[in-house]
């Protein structure tokens, strides 16, 4: 079948072949019923999160339909990571335009199915509707935590450390090489590294190990989708704290390092645009030895770039030489 061919099949067929098989939770009925019935067990609480994806916000046009679900599920299970909380089931309301193609629908299900296998995490319902505008997806993902262990923004204290996962950046770039490919040869990259930059644009990494890791040593935490030094700072707004990141600290990938070789000036944007779905985790002094040492037998990769100061110091990103590094914004805002 031609990929913009659709199949003769309406909402409730597509519901029954496309979806239901995501539905691996007893609890969902099959998608046969108006709701889901839920059970969770003894000594565990839900975390509940929400986002919102729209075509030409969140994602483009000419985005596999693949990458779209992975990034729609993804981006909410960085929620529940930086809760400490582990995925349990979500529900996904998708608003399509008329006409839009079996094959799109089918292939932006597999992307949903991509995350499922390697969380657990299913699909218990939602809705679909058709809309005049661009394609538009919600998904609210539930996560189980022991109870009382959830980690929130709040508890953050002066002297803590700060961490964060992964590496900062890289989505942005990924973003910029799409809408502008002759970038790749202004900044000194290769085939591979244009494709690992478009890639963390497209597909959000999912990391299961992280939530204990969160769970067991964070005082607060806070996922990084709207840039590292915005997010940095509502988790101190919140913890009535301040702090200072240590730019040099920052974790650049490969590619963003070339990036940086080139183009210095774009620091600022790299540790201010988003996107990363990172964790940034406060943990005390005391335990940074053993978070640090716990994150390493689990394969996952932490960076120290700064510690937790006076509410009154403000969060400020620093250099080598420990002056304030000017920012247009701090993170990104939609309004």
């Amino acid at each position: 079948m031609a990929e913009d061919e659709a199949r003769d099949e309406g909402e409730f067929e597509i519901i029954a072949r496309i979806f239901a098989p995501l539905a691996r939770e007893t609890g969902a009925l099959d998608l046969k019923d108006d709701a889901a019935v839920l059970m969770v067990s003894e000594g565990h609480e839900l975390v509940v999160t929400c986002d919102t994806l729209v075509e030409g916000v969140h994602f483009l046009q000419n985005d596999p339909p693949r990458s779209i679900g992975h990034k729609a599920l993804a981006v909410n299970l960085s929620d529940l990571t930086a809760k400490g909380a582990r995925g349990y089931v979500y529900t996904l309301s998708l608003a399509l335009p008329k006409g839009t193609g079996t094959f799109w629908i089918e292939e932006f299900a597999a992307g949903l199915s991509d995350v499922q296998a390697e969380t657990d995490i299913s699909l218990i319902g939602g809705d679909t509707t058709a809309t005049p505008g661009p394609p538009t997806i919600t998904i609210t993902a539930l996560g189980l935590v022991s109870h009382q262990h959830a980690v929130m923004r709040l508890g953050a204290s002066r002297g803590d450390r700060l961490y964060v996962s992964g590496t900062i950046g890289d989505a942005y770039l990924g973003l910029r090489l799409l809408g502008e490919p002759n970038l790749a040869e202004t900044w000194g990259l290769t085939d591979e590294d244009v494709a690992f930059l478009v890639d963390r644009y497209r597909r959000p990494a999912v990391n299961n190990r992280l939530a204990i890791l969160i769970r067991n040593f964070a005082q607060a935490s806070i996922d990084v989708s709207d840039g590292l030094v915005g997010d940095i700072e509502k988790l101190c707004r919140v913890s009535h704290v301040g702090a200072s990141i240590e730019t040099a600290r920052v974790p650049f990938s490969n590619a963003g390092m070339k990036v940086l070789a080139r183009e210095p000036s774009l620091l600022p944007i790299l540790i201010t645009a988003g996107d990363d779905y990172g964790v940034v985790a406060a943990v005390s002094e005391k335990s940074g030895p053993g978070f640090e040492s716990e994150a390493e037998a689990a394969g996952a990769v932490f960076s120290m770039l700064g510690t937790v100061a006076e509410a009154s110091e403000g969060v400020r990103a620093v250099d080598a030489k420990g002056q304030a590094i000017p920012l247009k914004r701090k993170g990104f805002s939609h309004f």
